[in-house]
């Protein structure tokens, strides 16, 4: 939210107190804590009258973070709800100079307070003292609002107010920002005003499903805001030399987190919100859906899976979109009867033959819901504050939302999750959860409204993810979720939303899922061939390329089928081909997800969070690492044109040595140059890093099947010293079968378990030689 007009005049009906003075200092030792009141200028001691304060306090909830907790007011009621973080003590180290400075430092990341009279100046630094953030002139302030509804003049002096607390961070020349969730705009996010606020609004908009209050700086630092409801920020597009972060109400508080990459950006924020969990092997496979506002029944989808089966085509996971339901009824858990007359018959024979099986869901109901009844009397919906149920037209006709602060309901809605789990459903979409309403409405628990209209989609997939994990065990659980809040990386897998079947779209969406990957989420996907409208067959066959080499791959559409054969043929040799390259990188993609589950590293990266040294790779958005060792650079023209970078691949960023493409392992390219280049459909570019060691496994027939029988390792480049593998279990993920050393031997490159004669029957492979 933009509240000046340039430099140095305000808008319209906007009062801005700055805060330039520390009046006060308290050092809590024990505690780690240091509070300061601050106050305008003080020429004498007459301008304590009359005038705001706000109270400042500096924390550290672990090591390498600080936090900055501003109040204006603190008498208000908080009812939350409040981000879950993980806290712990005992590394801050706290120097005040009374009257002059203050240090406070947390690990390598260290906060000096200017607190000497009329010279408040908060500054970040690194290690060597480099300054990362902080607050210069005029950069923490009080904001009211005189232009609201609630400002009449006839109240006089006692006339209220909307506020604003308003906290502006430094930026330095030529720094460049990222992440703040699932942004399909410009990737590098500086000149953008973004608003931290779920909304349903497709995937060629402002708007997002997945609002993160969460940003990576090219200067080697992130900005955390610990704020559930709405969070404004101007990226240097109000103030050129800064990030303007503003929240409605008395306090905001933000942790500026430093990591010497922005791989150590990622583990320390995801140390504070939650690390990713991980998903079942199965779940990498290929995935398809019966689309949204299709005709489909049981003759239907047995056609459908009988046609894969005949084109060999590999599929692990069969979605029911929405019209599993009878329309009007969603959500009453309950099958069209005339569509699937033996719906529990029909799951079990698709079990028997080997699939794991989907089904769509949301947290609403409609009025011609069975269930719609039931909730009213029961009190299971989100109520107006005069106690009727809040209810539009919108979705669904009379759509309520269930109030899941309401134990009983939380209770009820889960009962018939655990009846289809029952059934034979394996998984959930947990589609929506954007759609929250804010004004006049009572939650169960008094939670605010305005907090709760974010965080409600982190509530709604927790306890989804948790009624799977209570029934099925936790290393078979996972989600398909469109909305989320911080933490809610815990709770997988993400899709990107609805997006068109254009080329465009299919960029859009890269981009959406590399600044969602830099808020720690390990796991992403988009609708294979667009959701909206239906692709031509050279979209389908560059999107089927993209998304089996996404970390999940769904074929979904809106009112059109995504079987390969319906747009041609050879559209299914092209399917064929990337699902079994991708069941062939199951161990590889087993290991970046347990990566992932210790660390918040995602399996689709930004290029940069691999060569952060490289500068070349810090605006690249149309190509990505999947993983740490394969480069992807997706086909987003027509005529196979594709234009993409290749990094220096060493840690100074000097040469490293040739890349070496997957598909040709005698062509080599030089890294720190551009290259175009024109690709069938049988090909793109994957580009195989130097000096990498990538495990693969040929003999795989779908990505749960025996990880050792067939184990492959593709290696790069020579090789100093050993380099150590952890052969995942694909069975229980949370577990490593066997440690596999590669290391440079005297006949050549050999591989074994544990560095032993174990490993005999593991293939070595030498490319680019």
């Amino acid at each position: 939210m933009r509240f000046t007009e340039g430099m140095w005049l305000l808008r319209e009906g906007i009062r801005i107190d700055w805060m330039s003075n520390v009046e006060r200092v308290h050092v809590d030792t024990a505690k780690e804590t240091v509070d300061m009141l601050l106050n305008k200028l003080q020429r004498h001691r007459g301008d304590t009258l009359n005038s705001p304060t706000v109270s400042a306090r500096v924390t550290s909830p672990s090591e390498g973070i600080i936090g900055v907790k501003l109040v204006h007011w603190a008498g208000g009621v908080d009812n939350g709800p409040h981000y879950e973080l993980n806290t712990n003590t005992g590394h801050a180290e706290i120097i005040n100079d009374t009257g002059k400075s203050l240090s406070y430092a947390s690990g390598p990341l260290n906060l000096a307070i200017n607190t000497a009279a009329n010279e408040l100046d908060f500054r970040f630094t690194s290690p060597n003292s480099k300054k990362l953030t902080g607050h210069s002139w005029r950069s923490i302030g009080y904001v009211g609002d005189q232009t609201t509804p609630k400002s009449r003049f006839e109240d006089g002096i006692f006339f209220e107010r909307k506020g604003y607390m308003l906290a502006e961070l430094d930026l330095g020349v030529g720094e460049k920002l990222y992440g703040l969730g699932e942004r399909f705009g410009p990737f590098v996010k500086n000149g953008q005003s973004v608003d931290i606020w779920n909304e349903d609004g497709g995937t060629s908009s402002e708007l997002a499903y997945k609002n993160i209050p969460f940003y990576i700086s090219s200067k080697g630092y992130g900005v955390f805001i610990n704020h559930p409801g709405k969070v404004s920020l101007e990226v240097q597009s109000e103030r050129t030399t800064r990030v303007n972060i503003s929240v409605p109400g008395e306090e905001l508080e933000y942790f500026v987190i430093f990591g010497e990459t922005p791989k150590e950006i990622l583990r320390r924020y995801t140390d504070l919100t939650g690390k990713p969990s991980l998903v079942p092997s199965w779940s990498y496979g290929l995935w398809l859906t019966t689309s949204f506002t299709t005709n489909y029944s049981e003759d239907t989808v047995t056609g459908f899976l009988d046609g894969f089966k005949d084109r060999d085509l590999p599929l692990s996971v069969f979605h029911f979109d929405c019209f599993w339901m009878k329309s009007y009824q969603w959500c009453d858990f309950e099958f069209d009867s005339e569509m699937f007359p033996d719906a529990e018959g029909y799951l079990k024979r698709l079990k028997e033959r080997g699939l794991k099986l989907s089904i769509w869901i949301n947290p609403y109901v409609g009025q011609a819901s069975p269930l719609f009844e039931i909730g009213k009397k029961e009190g299971y919906f989100i109520k107006r504050t005069d106690g009727s149920v809040w209810q539009w037209d919108l979705w669904q006709a009379g759509m309520a939302v269930v109030d899941f602060t309401n134990p009983a309901a939380t209770a009820w809605y889960n009962s018939h999750l655990e009846r289809l789990i029952s059934l034979g459903i394996d998984t959930f979409k947990t589609d929506f959860a954007e759609r929250i309403p804010v004004t006049n409405i009572q939650y169960h628990d008094n939670s605010s409204p305005e907090r709760m209209h974010n965080y409600y989609a982190l509530l709604y997939n927790s306890i989804v993810y948790e009624t799977i994990s209570s029934k099925l065990g936790k290393s078979n659980s996972l989600l398909f979720a469109r909305s989320t809040s911080v933490g809610g990386q815990k709770f997988p897998v993400h899709w990107g939303g609805d997006c068109e079947s254009t080329y465009e779209a299919m960029a859009e969406s890269l981009r959406g899922g590399l600044s969602l990957s830099l808020c720690g989420y390990t796991y992403w996907a988009s609708d294979i061939g667009g959701f909206e409208g239906t692709p031509p067959p050279d979209l389908y066959k560059r999107w089927v390329q993209f998304g089996l080499l996404s970390s999940h791959s769904r074929l979904h559409g809106s009112s059109s089928f995504r079987i390969p054969w319906i747009y041609g043929e050879d559209c299914s040799d092209v399917l064929r081909e990337c699902v079994k390259r991708k069941i062939y990188l199951t161990p590889y993609l087993l290991q970046a997800a347990l990566e992932g589950s210790q660390k918040g590293t995602p399996i689709m990266r930004a290029t940069f969070l691999e060569f952060p040294n490289d500068l070349n790779t810090w605006n690249l958005d149309t190509q990505y690492m999947f993983g740490a060792n394969l480069l992807v650079a997706p086909v987003f023209d027509k005529d196979g044109e594709v234009t993409f970078y290749v990094p220096f691949s060493s840690a100074d960023g000097s040469d490293g040595g040739d890349w070496v493409s997957w598909f040709d392992h005698e062509k080599k390219y030089k890294p720190g140059r551009w290259y175009t280049e024109t690709h069938g459909f049988d090909t793109l570019p994957i580009l195989i890093r130097p000096g990498s060691v990538t495990l693969v496994n040929p003999k795989l027939e779908k990505p749960e099947g025996d990880a050792l029988d067939g184990l492959e390792v593709l290696v790069n480049g020579s090789l100093e010293g050993e380099v150590r593998l952890e052969v995942v279990d694909p069975e229980a993920t949370h577990e490593v079968l066997k440690v596999l050393v590669v290391r440079q031997g005297e006949e050549g490159v050999v591989a074994s378990y544990g560095g032993e004669d174990e490993g005999e029957g593991v293939k070595v492979t030498l490319v680019g030689q």
